[in-house]
Protein backbone atom coordinates (compact mmCIF):
# COMPACT_ATOMS: atom_id res chain seq x y z
CA UNK A 1 0.00 0.00 0.00
CA UNK A 2 1.62 3.54 -0.84
CA UNK A 3 2.90 5.44 1.90
CA UNK A 4 0.20 8.75 1.37
CA UNK A 5 -2.66 6.00 0.75
CA UNK A 6 -4.59 6.45 4.08
CA UNK A 7 -3.21 9.94 5.58
CA UNK A 8 -6.08 12.60 5.56
CA UNK A 9 -5.24 15.73 4.09
CA UNK A 10 -3.77 17.26 7.57
CA UNK A 11 -1.63 14.34 8.14
CA UNK A 12 -0.17 14.57 4.81
CA UNK A 13 0.63 17.93 5.34
CA UNK A 14 2.62 17.46 8.11
CA UNK A 15 4.58 14.96 6.53
CA UNK A 16 5.97 17.48 4.25
CA UNK A 17 6.44 20.17 7.32
CA UNK A 18 7.92 17.44 9.07
CA UNK A 19 9.92 16.15 6.86
CA UNK A 20 11.60 19.90 5.98
CA UNK A 21 11.74 20.51 9.49
CA UNK A 22 14.27 17.38 9.82
CA UNK A 23 16.20 18.50 6.83
CA UNK A 24 16.75 21.69 8.07
CA UNK A 25 17.99 20.90 11.63
CA UNK A 26 20.49 17.61 9.79
CA UNK A 27 17.83 14.64 11.28
CA UNK A 28 17.92 11.49 9.40
CA UNK A 29 14.86 11.04 7.28
CA UNK A 30 13.52 8.04 5.52
CA UNK A 31 13.31 7.86 2.45
CA UNK A 32 10.10 9.24 1.98
CA UNK A 33 11.38 12.34 3.83
CA UNK A 34 14.28 12.42 1.75
CA UNK A 35 11.95 12.89 -1.23
CA UNK A 36 9.65 15.38 0.10
CA UNK A 37 12.73 17.37 1.34
CA UNK A 38 14.33 17.51 -2.00
CA UNK A 39 10.93 18.68 -4.00
CA UNK A 40 10.62 21.35 -1.42
CA UNK A 41 14.13 22.45 -1.61
CA UNK A 42 13.77 22.98 -5.06
CA UNK A 43 10.93 25.43 -4.24
CA UNK A 44 12.15 28.26 -2.03
CA UNK A 45 8.36 30.15 -2.59
CA UNK A 46 7.32 27.17 -0.71
CA UNK A 47 9.94 26.92 2.01
CA UNK A 48 8.56 29.42 4.49
CA UNK A 49 5.24 27.69 4.32
CA UNK A 50 6.70 24.13 4.93
CA UNK A 51 8.15 26.33 8.29
CA UNK A 52 5.02 26.86 9.79
CA UNK A 53 3.24 24.08 10.66
CA UNK A 54 0.16 25.78 11.84
CA UNK A 55 0.02 27.18 8.37
CA UNK A 56 0.51 24.61 5.69
CA UNK A 57 -2.48 22.57 7.51
CA UNK A 58 -4.18 25.05 7.37
CA UNK A 59 -3.32 26.13 4.32
CA UNK A 60 -6.80 26.83 1.28
CA UNK A 61 -5.91 27.18 -2.33
CA UNK A 62 -7.62 30.06 -4.06
CA UNK A 63 -10.38 29.47 -6.50
CA UNK A 64 -7.38 30.49 -9.01
CA UNK A 65 -6.48 26.60 -9.88
CA UNK A 66 -4.15 23.72 -8.98
CA UNK A 67 -0.62 25.67 -9.90
CA UNK A 68 -1.33 27.57 -6.51
CA UNK A 69 -1.68 25.09 -4.50
CA UNK A 70 2.31 23.93 -3.18
CA UNK A 71 0.86 20.70 -2.05
CA UNK A 72 -0.53 19.29 -5.35
CA UNK A 73 2.12 20.65 -7.01
CA UNK A 74 4.47 18.94 -4.81
CA UNK A 75 2.84 16.10 -4.96
CA UNK A 76 2.94 15.40 -8.71
CA UNK A 77 6.69 16.46 -8.31
CA UNK A 78 7.01 13.35 -6.33
CA UNK A 79 4.79 11.23 -8.18
CA UNK A 80 6.87 11.92 -11.41
CA UNK A 81 10.11 11.13 -9.14
CA UNK A 82 8.89 8.07 -8.38
CA UNK A 83 8.03 6.92 -11.72
CA UNK A 84 11.36 7.67 -13.00
CA UNK A 85 12.95 5.92 -10.35
CA UNK A 86 10.92 3.04 -11.11
CA UNK A 87 10.28 3.65 -15.02
CA UNK A 88 6.58 3.21 -14.63
CA UNK A 89 5.04 3.77 -17.09
CA UNK A 90 7.78 1.88 -19.43
CA UNK A 91 9.57 4.24 -20.88
CA UNK A 92 9.02 7.41 -18.21
CA UNK A 93 12.66 7.15 -17.79
CA UNK A 94 14.14 8.10 -21.39
CA UNK A 95 11.55 10.53 -21.83
CA UNK A 96 12.64 12.34 -18.39
CA UNK A 97 15.92 12.13 -19.78
CA UNK A 98 14.94 13.40 -23.20
CA UNK A 99 13.33 16.43 -21.57
CA UNK A 100 15.99 16.77 -19.50
CA UNK A 101 18.37 17.42 -21.97
CA UNK A 102 15.93 19.06 -24.20
CA UNK A 103 14.95 21.83 -21.21
CA UNK A 104 18.45 21.90 -19.41
CA UNK A 105 17.78 20.61 -16.35
CA UNK A 106 15.86 18.34 -14.38
CA UNK A 107 13.33 20.44 -12.88
CA UNK A 108 11.95 21.85 -15.67
CA UNK A 109 11.86 17.95 -17.34
CA UNK A 110 9.63 17.53 -13.79
CA UNK A 111 6.80 20.51 -15.39
CA UNK A 112 6.50 19.41 -18.47
CA UNK A 113 5.82 15.19 -17.21
CA UNK A 114 3.51 16.67 -14.49
CA UNK A 115 1.88 18.90 -17.07
CA UNK A 116 0.84 15.43 -18.86
CA UNK A 117 0.47 13.80 -15.61
CA UNK A 118 -1.98 15.97 -14.48
CA UNK A 119 -3.77 16.38 -17.75
CA UNK A 120 -3.98 12.67 -17.62
CA UNK A 121 -5.48 12.44 -13.86
CA UNK A 122 -7.92 14.98 -14.78
CA UNK A 123 -9.45 13.17 -17.53
CA UNK A 124 -9.73 10.12 -16.10
CA UNK A 125 -11.45 11.60 -12.67
CA UNK A 126 -13.36 13.19 -15.58
CA UNK A 127 -14.47 9.84 -17.02
CA UNK A 128 -14.82 7.83 -14.14
CA UNK A 129 -11.67 5.33 -15.16
CA UNK A 130 -8.08 4.77 -14.31
CA UNK A 131 -5.01 7.05 -15.86
CA UNK A 132 -4.50 5.51 -19.10
CA UNK A 133 -0.50 4.76 -19.41
CA UNK A 134 -0.26 5.04 -22.94
CA UNK A 135 -2.05 8.58 -22.92
CA UNK A 136 0.19 9.87 -20.22
CA UNK A 137 3.17 9.21 -22.05
CA UNK A 138 1.92 10.27 -25.56
CA UNK A 139 0.65 13.53 -24.00
CA UNK A 140 4.51 13.54 -22.14
CA UNK A 141 6.35 12.71 -25.83
CA UNK A 142 4.02 15.84 -27.22
CA UNK A 143 6.04 18.20 -24.46
CA UNK A 144 9.04 17.71 -26.18
CA UNK A 145 7.97 20.11 -28.86
CA UNK A 146 6.94 22.88 -26.77
CA UNK A 147 9.11 25.40 -26.02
Amino acid sequence: MPAFDASSREQLRRSYVEAWTRHLSGAPLTPLQALIAGVIGAHPEYQALMRDGDAATAFEPSAGGAAENPFLHMGLHIAVREQVAIDRPPGIRLLHGQLQRRYGDVHGAEHHLMEALGQTLWQAQRDGRAPDESQYLALARAQMSKG
